[in-house]
């Protein structure tokens, strides 16, 4: 490869949004289950009321399977876009802040990503977020159930409630969400690191260690924030008792004050044993899938010789951006074919 910039520009705008869609669609299939569990658990329905591994069967009996995925196609719809946007967001704030001679953010500046591209991610798709909560506290039988389907539920709780119902608690997720996605990349970048080995020789089980070790470290200080957003969102008068949050409260910080009163400081923290069950795997799944859509697109891009294997093509400047290397193939094959002249230096 030739000298210059290490820093990776090879993926397009594009590349990098699909990359991240795939692999948030992908995690949260897998996970699904075990989502489920954790929402109803901040929220407080009776079927958690006896512990994490006793919910999956009382869930079970009440709804059957379906249960468990009741919510998989508003949370896959909404995942893709705010995967994508957090990701393609973050690849190019890295690009734009990361260490010309390395090519890696110092922690602070992956902090600082991180959260750009959550905060992005979050403001785009909040809508559908809140319209998976509803769907996951609600019944699984859509005859049994207040929504028939997603479209059912943006539709009910428009006429019902109002546009503004699609924001609720907005302001507490954006929050919450600058120690989540910014400490989650910053710890992942951190752990990179310590492996003491160019990323592009990283391996896929090393990705996902790194991506489990990160989520779960994030998402310590975030949960409380996670759990009063939850509450904000199936709070309303138009549902049943059992869909609603098991504290009544006026507002976030009331929310707060209210979830602690009943619960104590740890009621912040119900469904954390779920979500940490989760969220490790999730997020290493996440990130491996990442890693492995990337690598087809370098591949397809013309830098490796193969989607599977991250070997760089003898001769390709791995400095050089996608439009950069096309035009430098272009005037190759004008030349005859590739006959003289290295790639321009990036």
């Amino acid at each position: 490869m030739g000298g210059g910039s290490k820093k990776d520009d090879r993926m397009t705008f594009t590349q990098s949004f699909v990359a991240g869609g795939i692999a948030g669609v992908a995690s949260r299939t897998i996970t699904s289950p075990l989502d489920v569990v954790k929402i109803l658990a901040q929220v407080g329905t009776k079927e958690t009321k006896d512990g994490f591994l006793k919910s999956f069967s009382n869930i079970y009996g009440k709804e059957g399977i379906r249960a468990f995925w009741k919510d998989n196609g508003i949370a896959c719809v909404r995942l893709f876009p705010y995967n994508a946007v957090q990701f393609a967001t973050f690849t190019k704030l890295k690009v734009a802040m990361s260490d010309p001679a390395t090519g890696r953010l110092n922690p602070m500046n992956a902090l600082v990503a991180g959260s750009m591209g959550g905060i992005a991610a979050t403001v785009v798709t909040y809508p559908t977020d809140m319209v998976k909560t509803r769907l996951t506290v609600a019944h699984a039988d859509k005859e049994k159930s207040k929504y028939k389907g997603m479209v059912d539920c943006f539709r009910v709780i428009l006429r019902e409630e109002g546009a503004m119902a699609f924001y609720k608690g907005m302001s507490t997720s954006i929050i919450g969400v600058i120690p989540f996605a910014g400490g989650t990349f910053m710890a992942y970048e951190i752990l990179d690191k310590a492996w003491g080995k160019p990323k592009e020789k990283m391996t896929s089980m090393e990705n996902f260690i790194n991506g489990c070790l990160a989520a779960s470290f994030a998402q310590t200080f975030s949960f409380p924030f996670d759990t009063i957003r939850k509450k904000l969102q199936a709070q309303s008068k138009t549902i049943s008792d059992e869909m609603r949050p098991d504290v009544e409260f006026n507002g976030m910080v009331d929310a707060f004050r209210q979830t602690v009163r009943k619960h104590g400081v740890l009621g912040l923290w119900r469904g954390t044993t779920a979500n940490l069950a989760k969220v490790a795997p999730y997020a290493g799944i996440m990130f491996a899938a990442f890693e492995f859509v990337k690598r087809v697109f370098l591949w397809q891009n013309g830098y490796t010789e193969s989607p599977f294997v991250d070997k760089p093509i003898p001769g390709i400047d791995q400095g050089l951006n996608p439009e950069q290397l096309k035009k430098w193939k272009e005037e190759q094959r004008k030349l005859g074919g590739g006959g003289g002249g290295a790639p321009p230096k990036h």
